[in-house]
């Protein structure tokens, strides 16, 4: 592959707000926003998020061949996999090559998908190109305080079928958060991006998709959403300098009156405590 990987470790806070609005329905529980049932804290999945810089990097890179998104709408992985042994001119049962082989179609989808190269896959489906850990990692997001979910019934002056034509209306349900501030910790690992080549390239498209891909996301169902804090922390080396937990704990979010309800990203304030950063660590402040 042509491109150098990264050389630095990250560690990165992520902020973002929904008003009015389901940021990630739970599909067992009637598609209503998704909630820990013990502190009452909103929740985004890891899957959810990374779904969004999926969608951010297909439509920014278009046809790019060497930015293609492996997991997306309609995609059958199998038959993608499928395509790295034609390209190469590989069989994938080859008697005595099959690890070979393997490890050629995966350099391949490392070099030609960015979702492979930031998140990893499976692809020890169909034609085996192995498994592939990502450079990028994320965890759930979750709500700095506790949100109250809002139960809506909705009307629609049209009816579905022939039959319930008389009727003069339907009638429909849809959940929202009023408001809710969210904070995901995201890890990005040198060693496994020398793995898969993830760049430096590959690391600015990923802070553009973070900064931007709510404005290419807009529904109705998801309300009023918009990045709005992207710290990171950059290691001067590989390994890193310091344990992400402790980093983490520098960056505080905290509602300037805690004795009302929260409506706005101007009634929290964010602070960082720059004095205790250690050494070797850089603080970058994206949003």
């Amino acid at each position: 592959m042509g491109k150098k990987a990264i050389k630095n470790r990250y560690d990165f806070v992520y902020l973002f707000d929904v008003q009015d609005g389901n940021p990630n329905g739970d599909p067992d529980g009637d598609n209503a926003p998704r909630t820990d049932y013990e502190t009452g804290q909103g929740l985004v999945t890891d899957v959810c998020l990374k779904r969004k810089v999926r969608n951010y990097v297909q439509i920014k890179m278009g046809e790019d061949q060497l930015n293609q998104i492996f997991v997306k709408e309609g995609a059958v992985l199998n038959n993608e996999i499928k395509k790295a042994y034609k390209a190469l001119d590989l069989k994938p049962k080859e008697k005595g090559k099959e690890s070979d082989n393997k490890d050629k179609a995966r350099q391949y989808m490392c070099e030609h998908y960015y979702d492979i190269r930031t998140f990893g896959a499976v692809m020890s489906t169909g034609d085996n190109a192995g498994q592939v850990r990502g450079a990028v990692q994320l965890t759930f997001a979750r709500s700095v305080d506790p949100v109250v979910t809002s139960e809506h019934t909705v009307t629609r002056m049209a009816v579905t079928d022939e039959k319930d034509k008389d009727k003069e209306r339907t009638m429909g349900r849809k959940a929202t958060v009023p408001y809710g501030l969210y904070r995901a910790h995201g890890f990005i690992s040198a060693a496994l991006a020398r793995e898969t080549t993830f760049s430096e390239d590959d690391l600015d498209l990923l802070w553009e998709a973070l900064k931007n891909m709510f404005d290419l996301d807009r529904s109705a169902a998801r309300g009023l959403m918009a990045a709005r804090r992207l710290i990171v922390f950059k290691h001067d080396s590989d390994l890193g300098n310091a344990p992400a937990h402790k980093l983490f704990e520098l960056v505080k979010v905290e509602a300037k009156d805690p004795s009302r309800p929260t409506r706005s990203f101007s009634d929290y304030e964010i602070t960082v405590d720059e004095s205790k950063l250690p050494k070797g660590v850089q603080l970058l402040d994206l949003i």
